[in-house]
């Protein structure tokens, strides 16, 4: 593949592969020298990752990951080492509790809290990655992080099982999650299932399956799967740029001046609402700060 080629997948990865080895099998495929990707998911969960193409790899910070739904299954009665069903069993208990003791709890889960990490999480913990130390059998305790929940809400619940909706922000943990709101019921309880359906402007109605993906020759995998670098980006303050004078002054890192007039889109609400992204057909080619109406770029995607 041209290495000129940028823009993003709307991957959907199966259960049972990392992250890494989703992107692995892609750039192998398509022979693609630069591939990144937004927001981990974890190998026995399925769902969104958004995967950054080439130069588009330097667009990733910008991604929308304050955004994410998951729907995913507790099953009750059953505390494991990992919070999933990969651990080993910590504790029993013979409650599961109903549905309208569920949903009065919820509540509770709203809002910034603190949340402690899942053992088995990449956190670093003096230099070394907490998943480690839990399969060396090493005591460590992890610090409560704060996090976000928009929404919860119990979609049904069969024989001890539960399954829930969320919509969160990003590093929140829906194992950490499970063990939380079996802990309030006094039972214990993890997680069977997870799939995240939505990472920004990525959902899953529009995403594609790894193994679909893996099928297709180059050139279709070019036309329909790849959208737009600019696609996916939230709120942006952007303007398109026309002349092939400033695409080759861009190209040198140079200062272009742009019409204030024609830019689009609306600015970020955050504190980088002063940056301006820069699009050509459709693709980011550079990002950078505005004053007045001189563009004066800090990264150059041509």
């Amino acid at each position: 593949m041209d290495e000129r080629t940028q823009g993003w997948i709307n991957l959907y990865k199966p259960i049972g592969i990392s992250s890494f080895s989703a992107i692995y099998k892609i750039r192998k495929k398509f022979n693609i020298k630069k591939l990144g990707h937004a927001g981990t998911l974890d190998p026995n969960a399925e769902g969104i990752l958004p995967i950054a193409i080439n130069k588009t790899t330097k667009l990733i910070p910008f991604v929308n990951t304050n955004s994410k739904k998951y729907i995913f299954k507790i099953k009750w009665g059953e505390q494991t080492s990992t919070d999933d069903s990969e651990g080993k069993t910590l504790n029993f208990s013979n409650k599961v509790p109903k549905e309208d003791e569920i949903r009065k709890v919820l509540k509770f889960f709203l809002g910034d809290k603190f949340q402690v990490p899942p053992k088995a999480s990449a956190i670093n913990v003096n230099g070394k990655r907490a998943y480690n130390l839990l399969r060396n059998n090493e005591e460590f305790v992890l610090k409560p992080k704060k996090v976000f929940l928009k929404s919860i809400s119990l979609i049904f619940s069969h024989y001890k099982t539960s399954e829930f909706f969320i919509e969160c922000g990003k590093g929140y943990y829906v194992r950490s999650l499970a063990r939380d709101i079996a802990k309030k019921l006094d039972t214990y309880g993890h997680v069977i299932e997870i799939k995240r359906t939505k990472v920004g402007n990525f959902i899953d109605k529009t995403s594609i399956l790894l193994d679909d993906l893996l099928k297709i020759g180059q050139s279709e995998f070019e036309f329909n799967c790849i959208h737009s670098s600019i696609s996916m980006l939230d709120d942006i303050l952007a303007y398109e740029v026309e002349e092939k004078k400033d695409l080759n002054d861009l190209s040198l890192g140079k200062s272009i001046f742009i019409k204030n007039k024609k830019l689009i889109k609306k600015p970020l609400n955050s504190d980088k609402e002063e940056l301006v992204f820069l699009s050509y057909k459709g693709n980011i080619i550079s990002l950078g700060k505005l004053s007045e109406d001189l563009f004066k770029p800090n990264k150059v995607l041509i």
